[in-house]
């Protein structure tokens, strides 16, 4: 995956429902939902702004970097394939310099 997203988890503890924090936010339910349910392929600094400043919360109980390193590719018909790697560069495992 890459990026997880931890919505969901941060809206209960914070006892907020997602009807509240679109609205407080400026967007859409659908378009929150998309977010929360991690199918969302990117997020405005200015909303992950204002969804930390609503949740009294830091991006960082947002977001998890999972060690995977995901990236998307355009096929020669306009659509984007994805393909993932773990921990790797070129799909050899490597030492970093700090090993």
């Amino acid at each position: 995956m890459g990026i997880e997203l931890h919505l969901e988890e941060v809206l209960k503890k914070k006892k907020m429902t997602s009807k509240e924090l679109a609205k407080k936010i400026g967007i859409t339910e659908a378009n929150l939902s998309i977010l929360r349910s991690g199918k969302a392929k990117g997020v405005r600094f200015e909303t992950l702004n204002r969804i930390c400043f609503y949740l009294n919360c830091q991006v960082g109980d947002l977001l998890q970097f999972d060690g995977e390193l995901e990236e998307s590719h355009e096929t020669e018909n306009g659509d984007r394939k994805e393909s993932k790697e773990s921990g790797t560069k070129n799909g050899k495992n490597e030492k970093s310099v700090d090993d």
